[in-house]
């Protein structure tokens, strides 16, 4: 695995197929909670070191108590060991973050752990709308 990454969204360029990410999140700022996430949201994954037919799972896991948020799951194919295969998981709006914290999007393959990547959804005061 080279990169796990959050961002608003990842266009792939069809003329090049390269991905250009847009808005990478480490944190979300919210004024009130529950928080509902109304914009899209997509997880980034460049893989290495694989080949063959997946099936992969992408949770969102809030850290404090192991709660799963919400899943995707998908099947990704890797024709060759030594190429790296990117994966993009979009997600629709409609994420609800029930109170501040740290989140975590877990990415499995054939039903093994292969990454993680933790976010921070944060109180802000007098904010009104999620940034």
């Amino acid at each position: 695995m080279q990169a796990l990454l959050v961002c608003y969204q990842a266009i792939r360029e069809t003329e090049t197929n390269k991905i250009t990410l847009v808005g990478i999140l480490e944190r979300v700022f919210g004024g009130e909670f529950p928080l509902p996430w109304n914009r899209p949201m997509a997880v980034y994954s460049r893989v290495t070191d694989a080949e063959g037919e997946y099936d992969v799972r992408l949770e969102l896991i809030r850290l404090a108590d192991e709660h799963t948020i919400g899943r995707v799951d998908g099947k990704v194919s890797v024709s060759e060991r030594m190429a790296t295969a990117e994966i993009i998981f979009s997600l629709e709006a409609g994420l609800v973050f029930e109170r501040p914290g740290r989140y975590e999007f877990r990415l499995f393959a054939n039903a093994q752990h292969v990454a993680g990547t933790v976010f921070t959804v944060i109180r802000q005061r007098n904010s009104k709308e999620a940034i």
